[in-house]
């Protein structure tokens, strides 16, 4: 009687040849597309974050009279490394969409939103969708001390571009007045000019006459 070899023995054989199988040959195989790097711009490298924090944002909306959700991401406040101007900007976490973009002007102010201390309003030229929109925003974070955080740097940047704009005024006021003084200056010089220029002219005029009258003395003397 033939003897029945063992189950397990053929499973094993299985087993050892699936696993030769998938052994590593050692072979390397060329990608058939080479991908490049693609250098990605988000317009924000010529300025410096002063202000990074999480929060979720909300538009009034004036037709439906309620707040809408514009996005949950991180706000940033950035400041321009050569202007030293200021933009809030915030995008969605997920899809890095832009929900909130404008410059932090003088005019503005950031306050409490009613019953939440967690939360704050303010109204803004924004410009997210590609045009400048008069928005009512709030904004609520985690904490109340990230609130009062950016409540107070948002204050703080408006202020300072206040100092900046006046100082800029200034600075331009003396450069006309510097102008207009130049220009003052140049005006009496050419005055001036014209002035010895006629005063010559009326020399040459008279040594004229006093030529003829020697010619006609020399005549009448010959």
């Amino acid at each position: 009687m033939a003897s029945k070899e063992p189950e397990h023995e053929h499973r094993e054989e299985e087993e050892e040849a699936t696993g030769a199988d998938d052994e590593d040959t050692g072979a390397q195989v060329a990608p058939i597309v080479r991908l490049e790097e693609v250098a990605v711009t988000t317009g924000e490298e010529n300025e410096d974050a002063i202000l990074d924090l999480k929060a979720k944002l909300y538009r009034f909306d004036r037709d439906g009279n309620q707040w809408k959700e514009r996005g949950a991401g991180t706000v940033k406040l950035l400041k321009h490394k050569e202007t030293g101007k200021v933009r809030l900007v915030m995008r969605q976490s997920k899809t890095l969409k832009i929900c909130a973009n404008h410059l932090v002007i003088p005019t503005m102010t950031v306050q409490e939103h009613a019953g939440n201390e967690k939360s704050c309003v303010w109204h803004a030229a924004d410009f997210a969708d590609g045009e400048l929109k008069d928005e009512f925003f709030c904004i609520r974070f985690a904490s109340i001390e990230n609130c009062k955080t950016f409540m107070e740097k948002f204050q703080e940047v408006a202020e300072s571009q206040k100092k900046k704009e006046e100082n800029e005024d200034a600075s331009n006021a003396a450069g006309l007045l510097e102008k207009l003084s130049v220009e003052d200056k140049k005006a009496e010089e050419k005055s001036e000019e014209k002035a010895e220029e006629k005063t010559k002219e009326d020399d040459v005029k008279e040594e004229k006459p006093s030529d003829n009258a020697e010619k006609k003395d020399e005549t009448a003397s010959a």
